[in-house]
């Protein structure tokens, strides 16, 4: 069987976890980093195998209807996570001390947090974020550069913000641009309209049409503790 797991973007890593893993459960991870020197489409294979990864969708219902969890992995450069549902799976106990509940700490990769919160519905939704620490140094910048550089210099630098304006991306733009305008208007300096703003979220192919991201696993069932993650 063959299985998904190699992103060809950051922003396809994002999109993935937050449409498609967060919202079937996907909520406990385990997040980790290739070390240099070791391969990491054998990482890959290792894990996927380990853990039983690399089933059909009719496995992971039966398996959900029986108690047990399901797991996803996905991988962008040499940073790699792997996501589990609830239930009885040997990855609990194997990984223990390093799970983390997406719902209460959030996946944190280039400048993005990634979470789970519940909405206005009562329901628990993605919740994709610049990282604060990320925000917080792009707020400083543009802040510093509000009045001193050309209009047209800063309207680029505004439309080129590297973050894909999830919903609360957009609100931290949305004050970003709030903090820029009183800094210009304090200066005597025109307000920049919320046109210069990438306000429109891109649709990325998380991977590649090649083929070349699929791992060739075998069908076994997870084994107990044999994956652990490499040091």
């Amino acid at each position: 069987m063959e299985y998904r797991c190699v992103v060809t973007s950051l922003s396809g890593f994002v999109q993935q976890v937050a449409t498609a893993y967060v919202p079937h459960g996907y909520w406990f991870y385990v997040q980790g980093f290739v070390p240099d020197g070791k391969n990491p489409d054998a990482v890959d294979r290792k894990l996927i195998e380990a853990y039983g990864v690399s089933v059909s969708k009719w496995q992971r219902t039966r398996r959900k209807q029986a108690g047990l969890a399901n797991l996803q992995y996905i991988r962008v450069g040499r940073t790699f996570v792997l996501l589990a549902t609830k239930g009885k799976h040997p990855f609990f106990e194997c990984e223990a001390s390093s799970i983390r509940d997406i719902r209460k700490t959030p996946i944190r990769i280039g400048g993005y947090s990634i979470s789970a919160r519940k909405g206005n519905d009562g329901r628990l939704h993605s919740h994709v974020r610049v990282d604060r620490k990320a925000y917080s140094e792009l707020l400083a910048w543009f802040v510093e550069r509000a009045a001193r550089d050309a209009t047209g210099a800063l309207t680029k630098a505004l439309y080129n913000l590297p973050y894909e304006p999830y919903a609360p991306v957009r609100r931290q733009y949305l004050t970003l641009l709030r903090r820029i305008n009183e800094v210009r208007v304090r200066h005597g300096r025109g307000r920049l309209p919320v046109e210069v703003l990438p306000l429109r979220r891109r649709i990325v192919r998380p991977f590649a049409q090649t083929g070349d991201e699929r791992i060739s696993v075998a069908g076994v069932e997870a084994s107990r503790c044999s994956g652990k993650f490499p040091q």
